[in-house]
């Protein structure tokens, strides 16, 4: 039987709405593979395989939603520090 080499990389990350969900990021080096899965109450629910070439463009969608929510939230900072010429 192969003995399984538990992955060196990865990372938790809280559900902010609580009850002890959480996603996990594990990284497969051996299969090319990251692996993401949703978990609650150390109990897992599901799991998704994305294939280590397809990691640039998640991260790619990650950062375009990121640079857009930080636009937005720079264009409401300046409508609220700019007074109104109404009257």
């Amino acid at each position: 039987m192969a003995q399984q080499h538990p992955p060196r990389t990865g990372g938790v990350f809280l559900d902010p709405r609580g009850e002890d969900r959480s996603l996990r990021v594990t990284w497969h080096q051996d299969s090319q593979l990251v692996v993401l899965s949703l978990w609650r109450d150390n109990v897992c629910a599901g799991t998704f395989r994305l294939a280590a070439d397809e990691v640039p463009d998640l991260i790619g969608l990650l950062r375009q939603g990121l640079d857009e929510a930080y636009d937005s939230a720079r264009d409401r900072v300046a409508r609220v520090e700019r007074p109104s010429r109404a009257g």
